[in-house]
């Protein structure tokens, strides 16, 4: 019995079912008892009973967070938020563009954590920055004389359509 990807389990929850069927153990419920009642697999059930019998049931208590640690607390994650906000320029980059490397540098310049520029994004998701595509065009562009470049100077460059023989 997996996990959807992303669902966030409720590991308080977790544990007072685990918590519920160590009751039940105690009124001597059997292990396929315990997972009908409680809508778990039958392995579920023979796992928690083999910790209550060991340990009672602080066995059966959670183990704390899932997966491995963040490498930065909360506060670096708000002094890297409130960098980010100054802009690249601010801090000593030479154009106003954050990417994945800069980032990665600005992290390690200011936590000294390392962090392969891959693995940027997940956290500037976690503060709710998105990825954006540069606009293909210059800031300096003059559009009037692109207009009158098409208009005027396009059609005489432009291939010309051969006629049809036959």
């Amino acid at each position: 019995m997996g996990h959807s990807k992303g669902l966030k389990r409720d590991f308080d929850q977790l544990q007072q079912r685990r918590f519920r069927a160590a009751r039940l153990f105690d009124r001597d419920f059997g292990k396929s008892e315990v997972a009908r009642r409680l809508g778990v697999s039958a392995q579920s059930a023979g796992r928690w009973y083999a910790a209550w019998q060991a340990h009672g049931t602080t066995g059966l208590k959670k183990a704390g967070r899932a997966g491995r640690k963040p490498r930065l607390n909360s506060a670096q994650l708000h002094q890297l938020e409130q960098a980010l906000h100054q802009g690249p320029q601010a801090l000593g980059y030479d154009t106003p563009v954050w990417t994945a490397v800069r980032v990665a540098d600005l992290i390690q310049r200011q936590t000294g954590v390392r962090y392969h520029p891959d693995h940027i994004y997940r956290l500037l998701q976690q503060l709710g920055w998105t990825c954006q595509r540069p606009v293909g065009r210059a800031l300096e562009r003059d559009e009037k004389a692109i207009r009158r470049w098409k208009r005027q100077r396009w059609p005489d460059i432009k291939k010309k359509r051969s006629a049809k023989v036959g």
